[in-house]
């Protein structure tokens, strides 16, 4: 099995009434549920919206992230998969999706 890393990228929840918020947050839990009992889920963290970005050879810090809201990752997951094919089925359920959000899958390099 390759571990894999998924980055979730532009869904914003802020502009949804409370009721929305706990509809929303109960089908991510679901998809995380799905995923760890097929035995796959190794870790998953949402990330805070603020950070620095440290830029450049002058190794500049800057309050961050500076991005596009649709181009801010918000969190991420790591899985357990046989191929990129089948890591990319499984993003496939995310909940992300029904907020025109995206997932970046990517394949952890083994050092």
């Amino acid at each position: 099995m390759t571990e894999f890393l998924f980055l979730f990228r532009g869904s914003q929840m802020a502009a949804r009434s409370p009721d929305q918020m706990q509809r929303t947050f109960e089908k991510w839990r679901a998809w995380f549920s799905d995923l760890e009992q097929k035995g796959i889920l190794k870790e998953r963290n949402p990330l805070e919206r603020s950070g620095k970005l440290v830029q450049g050879r002058a190794k500049d810090v800057h309050d961050g992230p500076y991005t596009e809201v649709k181009d801010v990752v918000n969190g991420y997951l790591l899985i357990e998969a046989a191929t990129i094919d089948e890591a990319v089925k499984l993003s496939k359920d995310c909940p992300i999706f029904d907020d025109d959000g995206s997932v970046e899958v990517r394949p952890v390099a083994k050092l």
